[in-house]
């Protein structure tokens, strides 16, 4: 894995394009980040991102919905992206030669979409049964409900939406939100691949520097300061319980150490929370943990799913485990926690779109760009020492826990 050189430029609009030219790489990928997600949509009109997403493509500039999309497949384009909490995004992978052809197609879907009046009726209907299948769904549900509950505020959305916000959207709120939020300011454009950094940059200032605008800004996260503990009863099989609670954010100098030590929960098969729960007990069959992150705030989401009549030993345990993290690490954890992360950073580097979306991440959240070597050595820096003085300034506590299923269950103090 060789150091490659990232690139970046801020355009007089207040785009910025970062890249990453990755060597011997005939395909390309690129993320574009909007902030033009759940966080600044009008209140009652929730669920407004996705449906702009959608109608985007439902053409755009001098394409309508049928050759848009026969222009994007003549291309071999692997479409990603959607409405998410802080952004809307916007992506591809394909061959590097076809990348020019792409963003000028992605400026039309951006920049001059049709929002067709008679397509949204039909927009509207998928982003409600995206919202009805929650219920089918009680593990994603279980998550929309424990961040709603982490985050009192804006961060607490859910980019599906409610059914009220969807159903009160009309084809001048969708033509009027497009015109507020889908503006350069702070966005992110990665690309990263067969690319070469100067004719990238000239195409990307053809085709966006023109564009103007500022959207609004995005509030900063305010998550509850106390335990919280809240039921959703629910006649099922099965009982989800989710617990969040605070860490470091990701531009924090210990957020390796917050990042390794969530690893020692859950790792892999060798890793706390599956070993105690899971094997050793067998009290759940779906058990982990997870660093997540929203800018300016890190926090760590963890997961059990199981019967209801091991539910409350499978909660006690967890949070037994969450706390006894505090007390630190062994040296075999720490080296499992590390080959893991490592592996991750290794793969990340064979693929264009996964290293595209991380650059846009990376960007946005810690404000620039690190190269794989950079990570590589400073998962390398942790030791046993660091990360015990973390967890003394950093440990588990203040929990957040959510659970559903038939009936409640006692959160151990």
């Amino acid at each position: 894995m060789s150091d490659a050189e990232i690139y970046l430029h801020e355009f007089a609009n207040g785009l910025t394009l970062v890249a990453e030219p990755m060597s011997h790489r005939r395909a390309a990928a690129f993320t574009l980040l909007l902030p033009a997600g759940a966080l600044t949509e009008p209140e009652g009109r929730e669920g407004l991102s996705s449906v702009v997403y959608g109608l985007a493509f439902r053409g755009a500039g001098e394409r309508d919905s049928r050759a848009l999309s026969d222009a994007l497949d003549s291309l071999g384009l692997q479409r990603s992206g959607g409405a998410g909490l802080e952004h809307t995004s916007f992506g591809g992978a394909l061959l590097a030669d076809h990348l020019p052809e792409a963003l000028a197609l992605y400026a039309d879907i951006v920049r001059r979409p049709h929002l067709p009046e008679d397509q949204l009726e039909a927009e509207r209907a998928l982003a409600l049964q995206e919202l009805a299948n929650l219920e089918d769904n009680p593990s994603k549900k279980l998550f929309v409900e424990l961040q709603r509950t982490y985050f009192p505020g804006p961060h607490g959305r859910s980019p599906l939406g409610t059914e009220e916000g969807l159903k009160a959207l009309s084809i001048g709120d969708v033509q009027a939100d497009h015109a507020r939020r889908y503006r350069p300011q702070g966005a992110i454009l990665a690309v990263a691949g067969g690319i070469e950094w100067e004719p990238l940059r000239d195409r990307v200032e053809e085709l966006f520097g023109d564009w103007e605008g500022e959207p609004p800004a995005l509030p900063s996260p305010a998550a509850v300061t106390e335990p919280v503990y809240r039921h959703l009863e629910q006649q099922t099989e099965q009982h989800q319980i989710g617990v969040i609670y605070s860490e470091v954010a990701p531009d924090h100098p210990d957020y390796y150490e917050a990042s390794l030590t969530v690893r020692v929960l859950s790792g892999g098969m060798g890793a706390r929370l599956f070993t105690e729960l899971r094997e050793k007990e067998g009290l759940c069959y779906a058990v982990f943990a997870q660093y997540m992150a929203v800018k300016k705030a890190g926090f760590v989401y963890c997961y059990v799913g199981t019967q209801p009549d091991r539910s409350q030993r499978s909660l006690d345990k967890l949070m037994a485990e969450l706390r006894r993290l505090a007390e630190g690490v062994t040296s075999a954890e720490l080296e499992r926690a590390r080959t893991g992360m490592l592996a991750a950073v290794v793969m990340q580097g064979e693929s264009t779109p996964a290293r595209a979306s991380a650059i846009a991440s990376e960007y946005y959240l810690r404000g620039h760009v690190r190269t794989l070597d950079e990570i590589r050595a400073a998962v390398e820096r942790v030791t046993l020492e660091s990360i015990q003085r973390h967890l003394t300034v950093h440990p588990p506590r203040e929990f957040t826990v959510v659970t559903i299923g038939p009936g409640a269950l006692t959160v151990p103090q």
